[in-house]
């Protein structure tokens, strides 16, 4: 089982092209490390989110499209 202990959010939008790699990359650029956490990401319009799972032992990536709608935040 997966343990997330905390769950961040991030305000600016990302490009969806981004990867695990590169989305990692970005999570050690703002915070340092890579924490045992999940980090959510949007893209520009609301309508895909990409979440990085980080463990402690590896990284998880799913990502989500909307068909309708938006996420809001």
């Amino acid at each position: 089982m997966i343990r997330i202990d905390a769950l961040w959010l991030s305000a600016a939008p990302l490009d969806m092209r981004a990867g695990m790699d590169s989305l990692l990359a970005q999570v050690v650029r703002v915070f340092g490390q890579a924490q045992p956490h999940a980090y959510l990401f949007s893209n520009r319009r609301g309508t895909r989110l990409k979440v990085l799972v980080h463990d402690g032992f590896g990284v998880w990536l799913a990502c989500r499209r909307l068909n309708q709608g938006r996420f809001h935040w």
